[in-house]
């Protein structure tokens, strides 16, 4: 079983050399300082036009593993960052494996092997080569105030070798190219940035892989730094090989996401919480839109009278954001107050 410690370099139990985890820390160079974010993909070309210009201003490399996608993410990723100006911050490696989906397929295979969700991990994080590694998702879009926020951290921890980055996203629910609706309930945040050290390697669990929190402190990223990309005409759970969900705590996030997608498709009331946006007429398309008001948003709790808009190509911005339900939702925590799996 492979376990969290200082082993530089892991086998696979299959034998592909090529596929070998090879530590960065274990080369015996310096590594640079700042951030790598590695982001694990597989069909992900819709979002990553919006996931990828923000991370990638705001680090010093972007590292995109695509788990055999059929709908050219590799190549929409290549083709966002050079459009970008950014090419030289992005690698793009391939993972060729089937992998083990989250729940009862995941806790049936061995960790060592290519088609375990812990040493996919294990093998994509191997890549980093900077002082502090970054866990992203091919769903999750910065906000401008996550930019900053990143760019701050990178040579603030410079001092530091022992401190973890929490953060909070809400999911957004993107109906069209002008409608998304906002789950703003509260929930703990997850683990996405570490120290890239012998210290900080994935291990198996039950239902997903997990990082051992054994850093000296835990530094929480402002709750507007970041909104995770849900497209309501997608499949939504195909990565898990169980959708009950009926585990009282780990599941929790995973139960709130089935019932909102849902109610949204069937029209029946929604949670508390879940605010409804629209952007301008003529103005920027959804993600755009929510990217300039959403910290507004989480800010008033979702509600319309005190949220200042931006101005959309030029113009002040039309009044856009209503609860799902016609009034103001009443912020707050729920039941999801967890870590859970996004």
């Amino acid at each position: 079983m492979i376990a969290a410690g200082s082993l530089a370099r892991w086998q696979n139990r299959e034998g592909y050399d090529e596929y070998v985890v090879r530590w960065g820390w274990a080369d015996g160079g310096a590594l640079a300082p700042g951030f790598t974010a590695v982001l694990r993909v597989k069909d992900e070309a819709r979002s990553i036009p919006w996931v990828l210009p923000p991370i990638l201003r705001s680090v010093g490399r972007v590292v995109v593993v695509d788990n055999g996608s059929t709908d050219g993410t590799p190549e929409v990723a290549e083709r966002v960052a050079g459009t970008a100006g950014l090419s030289a911050n992005l690698e793009v490696l391939s993972y060729p494996f089937p992998v083990s989906r989250c729940g009862p397929e995941h806790l049936a295979t061995p960790p060592d092997s290519v088609h375990s969700l812990t040493y996919f991990y294990n093998w994509s994080f191997s890549h980093v080569r900077t002082r502090y590694a970054l866990k992203w998702d091919g769903d999750m879009v910065l906000t401008p105030q996550g930019e900053r926020v990143l760019r701050d951290l990178a040579w603030q921890l410079q001092a530091s070798d022992g401190a973890m980055l929490r953060m909070r996203r809400a999911a957004v629910y993107v109906e069209s190219e002008r409608v998304a609706y906002v789950d703003l309930a509260y929930s703990h945040g997850e683990l996405w940035g570490w120290p890239n050290s012998p210290n900080y390697t994935f291990i198996k669990c039950f239902d997903w892989e997990f990082i051992q929190p054994f850093a000296d402190h835990i530094i929480e990223l402002p709750d507007v730094a970041c909104f995770e990309l849900k497209w309501l005409d997608a499949e939504e759970f195909a990565h898990w090989s169980d959708t009950s969900f009926d585990k009282t705590i780990m599941n929790a996030r995973k139960r709130r996401d089935q019932r909102i997608f849902r109610a949204l498709h069937q029209g029946s009331p929604l949670p508390d919480n879940v605010v409804r946006v629209e952007s301008p007429n003529g103005g920027l398309h959804i993600i755009d839109y929510l990217r300039q008001v959403y910290a507004a948003l989480r800010r008033n709790g979702g509600t319309v009278e005190n949220v200042h808009l931006p101005s959309v190509n030029g113009r002040a911005g039309e009044p856009a954001l209503s609860s799902a339900q016609g009034a103001a939702p009443t912020p707050g925590p729920t039941q999801n107050g967890e870590i859970q799996r996004g």
